[in-house]
């Protein structure tokens, strides 16, 4: 079994749509006489990485090597991300477009329960994306693992060159999908959509013979290593050649799942990366996920959290 000192040989390389999530804390005492809607005293605020650039920050918060690459806007949010980045100690690629906003995703919490998210956004040009594939062919030969995080924000139009690039050079690629295009994704390593995404492409089940067989039709249909489905408090499933392992859900009180899915593949990453088997790199996925999901909004694991006592 891998430990915190083996993580800090892993080489991730994330690449995806980064986001800037932002908080605003505040008291909720009133109802608006405008609107049947509660009216927040804003007391602080806040902001953390979100999307791929979360995903970086949970590798490089578990000690393993991070390279992110990724697209933002030359404003103002672009350049709050560069700073974030740069504090978590990441190799942060980012190419800058001056025709798009970075994403950000706005917040607003009162009483310790989300009220509202105001999303601002728009997709990177095509010039830039190629670019970006690019320097994706030179530094992907430097990496153990690849992850490719998907957030349907238009920064991933050359995921198919790629997936192909990485699988050529002997570099697994994991994936967080998004939409009901799986297609795109086809060739890579291992896949980790949860069960509402998953229920997106294969459709419903009526039992969990039913369920593993859509599971292991869809591995199949990909050409995928692995398929891992994460399935909130029923744990998670992981489907291999004619195989399924199965972890119980580990989270003791469940607070905010903002970001979780991040937690999963940054960690599922990690420990690929650092030499664990598959089987072994879920038990700790699975941890790690349980113990994030108890935390406010975005936020990371610690090795001593993930290597700690059960």
């Amino acid at each position: 079994m891998i430990d915190a000192p083996t993580l800090q040989r892993a080489r991730i390389l994330v690449v995806g749509d980064v986001m800037l999530d932002r908080y605003w804390f505040g008291d909720v005492s009133r109802i608006s006489p405008e609107a049947p809607v509660p009216v927040v005293k804003v007391g602080r605020s806040e902001e953390r990485l979100g999307g791929a650039a979360n995903v970086a920050r949970n590798i490089a918060a578990l000690g393993a090597n991070c390279t992110l690459l990724s697209v933002v806007g030359t404003d103002e949010a672009g350049q709050t991300l560069m700073s974030l980045l740069a504090a978590e100690e990441i190799d942060a690629r980012l190419h800058q477009d001056g025709g798009v906003a970075t994403t950000v995703k706005l917040r607003v919490i009162g009483r310790q329960q989300q009220l509202l998210r105001i999303d601002f956004e728009t997709q990177p040009s095509h010039e830039v994306l190629s670019a970006k594939l690019e320097e994706f062919e030179r530094l992907v030969k430097d990496c153990d693992v690849v992850v490719l995080s998907d957030y349907g924000k238009g920064g991933l139009l050359h995921i198919e060159k790629m997936i192909e690039r990485a699988r050529q050079l002997g570099k697994r690629v994991l994936v967080d999908p998004k939409g009901d295009d799986y297609a795109r994704y086809a060739g890579a390593t291992l896949l980790t959509p949860n069960r509402a995404e998953f229920r997106e492409v294969a459709g419903s089940w009526k039992s969990e013979n039913d369920f593993d067989a859509k599971a292991e039709a869809l591995r199949r249909e990909l050409g995928l290593e692995a398929l891992l489905i994460t399935r909130s408090e029923e744990g998670m499933s992981l489907f291999r050649d004619s195989r399924v392992d199965h972890v119980a859900a580990q989270a003791r009180e469940v607070f905010d799942v903002s970001g979780a899915g991040d937690t999963v593949i940054a960690t599922l990453a990690a420990a690929l990366a650092a030499g664990e088997d598959y089987v072994e790199a879920m038990r700790l996925a699975n941890k790690a996920g349980g113990i994030v999901v108890g935390k406010l909004g975005t936020a990371i694991v610690t090795p001593s959290e993930l290597f700690g006592q059960e």
